[in-house]
């Protein structure tokens, strides 16, 4: 069991993690640059996203299902019943979190820390930094929120991964496989080591946060 165990850990956490990677190139960029413009149609798409937060993990997964498919538009890539496949789900769920955080986190920082970067000779992108650096914990607690979204969700994984042992069993889908099974000694074990990962990322964030008192 102990090595199984391992296993099912190592799933998730390179799934999670990949998803998590990916999203943060795509979110922290969003949520900055609507932070720092100004449009029209901005409050609809900020409380567009703020509501995407809450999105079910079972309808990511009904979608992505959808799109993976041999009928779907991406059917011919057969990637469904994959790691891919529950990247690209966990993915979709972690975008609109982390972009939401970053945009309250950049939201949060004084206008005076670029205007006065500027006045002082920086470049537009030297300006942005010093923004991104002021806001840096918002934005390392907005990554760590979308990696606690996803590596605890298990609607999306058991739909496009298939809770394939040893291929695409996450702590998640396997402690619902066990428990139906009446495996209750395997299902507690994962749920205790789901609660240990949760438990570091909270620590890890309090240590950040706490660097900055």
């Amino acid at each position: 069991m102990g090595l199984e165990v391992f296993e099912i850990l190592g799933v998730s956490l390179r799934v999670s993690l990949s998803a998590v990677a990916l999203a943060t190139l795509v979110s922290v960029p969003t949520g900055f640059l609507l932070a720092v413009s100004s449009f029209r149609g901005k409050g609809p798409l900020v409380t567009t996203i703020n509501t995407l937060m809450a999105l079910p993990t079972v309808v990511v997964g009904l979608l992505v299902y959808i799109l993976l498919s041999r009928s779907g538009p991406l059917g011919a890539f057969g990637i469904l019943y994959t790691p891919t496949a529950m990247i690209i789900g966990q993915f979709i769920l972690a975008l609109p979190i982390i972009t939401a955080i970053t945009y309250a986190a950049v939201s949060g920082v004084d206008v005076r820390v670029r205007k006065t970067a500027e006045t002082l000779g920086a470049g537009p992108w030297q300006a942005t930094w010093m923004v991104l650096k002021v806001g840096r914990l918002g934005i390392i607690a907005a990554i760590f929120a979308g990696f606690g979204r996803v590596i605890a969700e298990v609607g999306s994984a058991i739909m496009v991964g298939g809770n394939i042992r040893g291929y695409t069993r996450t702590m998640t889908t396997a402690i619902t496989l066990e428990t139906a099974k009446g495996n209750f000694t395997l299902g507690l074990t994962l749920g205790l080591i789901l609660l240990v990962v949760a438990l570091a990322i909270n620590l890890v964030v309090a240590h950040f946060l706490g660097r900055k008192t």
